[in-house]
């Protein structure tokens, strides 16, 4: 068995790795990793022949193949890996992490820090147990900053990951609502996020803190440096607002120079924050602010996220990558105030929220306002258990709503498509 110092020595040889098998073309060393309906070590053989230069596995039967490294546990080799990988780095790592608006803030931070330097980012949400140490082990002697993104849906998680990623840096976005399954509640929610906190004050440099959020300057309590944005607190070492009735946020920034209009292709007020967290980050790495409007103003949200569509004459609001009870609230609440005609909110089940279900879900019903929609459509199992008016359309499967939409339905609609991924709401577009 090797050790992986050992195995770094091969990794510095071939500078790829991988957990997919149909990836070995590339070379590279492939990790053979389980789950629940497969097992990598089955594919290690053929990794190799179709050109991996080594298969990590932790089949027994596999040690005295040749190219295959035998380790105890393949998954912890390659996080092991990835937090040596990490400790030759000399980059500042940032890692990013929150409730709602993560990856999005990742995105724009990234496209912002892009302007001037090498970024290396995580790819879409890798961000797990497995996605943080493939991010990590892509940074490369080219690179000048990597923006570390990390998800969470159980108590200790952000720790975990901290301890692979060793962050210089970090932000929590806000903290709700989400995956009360595995966080048990609120505070276990607030407590997860909060270690990213804990582990900057502990060995890392600082924190990016919007001030406004009395939940995060409470967890961030402590003996740890903070560099500060909000909107409405005058203390905040950067300030900003959104101007504008427009689909797509403008905001309004105030630089040592004076004011400078941001104008995003996000849409909802909601995202403010994130464009000021991505603005401070930019100031603190030394970046012109002209460069700075650049970045933010060059991100577009993709991958159903915030992102605006049209099919003929419909406008699509589409955001159902994720959903939870306050990125449901805040897209509601936008949505209502976006001054357009022929409004259309077609809404799918929050998912993992285990026994506070119910309440959550009947709770929105109960926030959205009858005379700023023309029509709403509920979709999913949680959302057919609530009290919802008689004038909603309540359906168990998005695969029912091809019954009465079409084109024609569509026309000249203003519709938000907001729900879990697991409901699937996407496929309403093939509908219309």
């Amino acid at each position: 068995m090797k050790s992986i110092e050992e195995i770094y020595e091969l990794f510095l040889q071939h500078p790829f790795v991988f957990t997919d098998s149909r990836l070995a073309a590339r070379g590279g060393i492939f990790f053979a990793l389980k789950g629940e309906q497969f097992d990598g070590n089955a594919f290690a053989l053929q990794a190799l022949l179709q050109g991996a230069h080594f298969a990590v596995v932790d089949q027994v039967e596999l040690a005295q193949v040749p190219g295959c490294i035998w380790v105890q546990n393949v998954l912890k080799a390659l996080q092991d890996l990835a937090n040596f990988h990490r400790r030759m780095l000399t980059i500042p790592v940032l890692a990013i992490t929150g409730t709602n608006g993560k990856t999005t803030t990742k995105e724009l931070i990234a496209n912002v820090l892009s302007q001037k330097f090498n970024v290396l980012s995580t790819n879409g949400n890798l961000n797990n147990h497995i996605g943080v140490p493939l991010t990590l082990l892509s940074i490369n002697s080219s690179h000048d900053i990597a923006v570390i993104e990390m998800g969470a849906n159980h108590l200790e998680e952000i720790d975990f990951l901290c301890k692979i990623a060793e962050p210089d840096y970090g932000l929590i976005t806000n903290v709700g609502k989400a995956h009360l399954e595995g966080f048990g509640s609120f505070e276990g929610v607030k407590q997860t996020k909060s270690e990213l906190y804990r582990f900057i004050a502990n060995k890392g440099k600082a924190i990016f803190i919007n001030i406004d959020n009395e939940d995060l300057v409470g967890l961030a309590a402590g003996n740890v440096k903070q560099y500060t944005y909000a909107v409405h607190n005058e203390k905040a070492q950067l300030l900003g607002e959104a101007v504008g009735d427009d689909l797509f946020v403008v905001a309004k920034v105030l630089f040592d120079k004076g004011w400078l209009y941001l104008k995003s292709k996000l849409t909802g007020k909601y995202n403010l924050e994130n464009i000021l967290a991505a603005v401070r980050i930019g100031l603190f790495f030394g970046l012109d602010p002209l460069l700075i409007q650049q970045g933010v103003e060059a991100y577009e949200p993709t991958n159903k996220r915030s992102q605006i569509m049209q099919k003929d004459s419909a406008t699509i609001l589409l955001d159902c990558y994720n959903a939870n009870p306050s990125s449901m609230h805040v897209s509601i609440l936008n949505f209502m105030q976006i001054k357009k005609s022929g409004k259309v909110m077609v809404l799918g089940d929050m998912l993992e929220l285990g026994d506070a279900s119910f309440q959550e879900h009947q709770k929105i019903i109960d926030s959205i306002a009858l005379d700023l929609c023309e029509q709403v459509i509920l979709v999913g199992s949680n959302f057919m258990e609530t009290n919802a008016p008689d004038t909603f359309i309540k359906l168990k499967e998005i695969e029912e709503i091809k019954t009465f939409v079409n084109k024609d339905w569509a026309k000249n609609k203003f519709i938000l498509v907001k729900g879990s991924r697991g409901i699937r709401l996407e496929k309403l577009l093939e509908w219309i």
